[in-house]
């Protein structure tokens, strides 16, 4: 096939690559008939001193089996796997490399799930994989994802069950909203939390359907939390939504956790509330307050912003001064966890897989299905998640230690911390 691919120059290169693509399955043809002969022949001669009492071996190469086509990264081929015959009692040759009924490679049968929940709509199904891995791929249809949908929520209902022997020193929430297609309700809010584990590794802690945002929805998590082990973090990062904060205060075991506001969710709040004209420089002084290097920095640049805009647009410079203590909170812990505790990014940027799902399918068909979906992507992307930097220091924030603008204090002044300027 080469000699003929390089004697017709003028070939065209769709007409190349179609030829090497054969190339390569016939390259792995070959190579996984050689493996199976190998395994099978040294099957055969590892028993081959055993004989019966005419001197015949108990364990002989018994020809081949019937063709089946096997779906392999590089595509589908055809193959006929040997056949051993094994005449002692209870025992038989099972190949480990390919074994009975196997249509398809584990790295194939992964794919399928992560094309679904990517994007792909199962009505792309056939032609996406026949394009990708030929003819033959019927195994790979798109009723394999009701089969999958359902381990994936009892895989899911175990989770919520799995007792919580981590301990976290910061939490992050958020209420995402989804569409979904069936049911009263078509929008349905998951409650998530991310939690930073002691060793800085980021873990999802929960993906519950609730109502809205509301109070009742958070209490109802946290206690679950709580009650399969969850201690109260030192810090949960959250926005605005009165609903996780009220329910914060008032479950039992969490009254020690501080508050952080999400300066993102609070900087669109706060521009929402200014023309755009205007838009561009106010950002620039919210962005100069959420990067100071110390708390009486931030404080002298909310001043800059309240003279700036104070006389025209009061309402804005109000939703600055509102959460100001829990906007600030960040200074007295580690400055290396800064870039981590501002803002939820952890959650926000997740979802962007759940939400690309929802718009190919025009929302989920259920709230399982929605919350099932969700948790399979965040424990997906859970293993890309980095620890934080300067986690080493994670120990001394679980122990107490004070920090003032990020830097620890000495233990004579541990108690005297930076008052918040006006």
């Amino acid at each position: 096939m080469l000699n003929l691919i390089t004697a017709n120059l003028s070939v065209r290169p769709e007409e190349v690559q179609l030829s090497l693509d054969e190339i390569v399955r016939e390259g792995a043809r070959r190579m996984l008939v050689a493996a199976l002969n190998a395994e099978a022949g040294e099957y055969v001669e590892k028993f081959q001193s055993l004989r019966d009492d005419k001197g015949h071996r108990w364990v002989v190469r018994h020809g081949k089996a019937e063709p089946r086509k096997v779906t392999l990264g590089s595509g589908t081929i055809e193959v006929q796997a040997p056949r051993v015959r094994d005449r002692r009692a209870d025992e038989h040759f099972s190949s480990k490399i390919l074994p009975a009924y196997m249509r398809r490679s584990p790295k194939v049968e992964n794919l399928l799930p992560i094309l679904y929940l990517k994007g792909l709509s199962t009505s792309d199904f056939k032609s996406a994989l026949i394009d990708l891995f030929g003819e033959g791929t019927s195994g790979l249809s798109p009723s394999s994802i009701v089969a999958l949908k359902r381990s994936w929520e009892a895989e899911f209902s175990q989770w919520k069950k799995k007792k919580i022997t981590d301990r976290y020193v910061y939490l992050f929430a958020d209420g995402v909203h989804v569409s979904v297609r069936l049911g009263e309700d078509k929008k349905l809010c998951l409650l998530v939390l991310i939690g930073v584990a002691e060793n800085g590794e980021k873990h999802l802690l929960a993906c519950e359907p609730g109502y809205r945002e509301s109070k009742d929805s958070w209490g109802a998590v946290l206690s679950d939390l709580r009650e399969r082990g969850l201690t109260a973090p030192t810090l949960a990062v959250g926005d605005g939504a009165l609903g996780f904060w009220a329910a914060l205060r008032d479950t039992r075991g969490f009254e020690s956790t501080r508050e952080q506001r999400c300066w993102l969710h609070k900087m669109g709040n706060i521009l929402n509330d200014l023309p755009k004209r205007v838009q561009p420089r106010a950002k620039g002084l919210l962005r100069e307050i959420m990067y100071a290097e110390t708390l009486s920095a931030a404080a002298i640049g909310k001043k800059k912003f309240e003279e700036a805009f104070y006389t025209k647009y009061p309402k804005a410079t109000e939703r600055l001064e509102k959460d100001w203590t829990e906007l600030t909170a960040f200074f007295t812990l580690p400055a290396l966890h800064w870039t981590h505790l501002r803002t939820t990014n952890a959650i926000e940027s997740t979802f962007a897989t759940v939400r690309l799902r929802t718009n190919v399918t025009r929302g989920a068909g259920s709230a399982l299905a929605a919350s099932t979906m969700a948790f399979k992507l965040l424990l997906d992307a859970e293993k890309r998640w980095n620890r934080i930097r300067g986690y080493e220091e994670i120990e001394n924030v679980l122990k107490g230690v004070a920090y003032v603008n990020g830097v620890v204090v000495p233990e004579a002044s541990s108690t005297r911390q930076e008052a918040p300027a006006a």
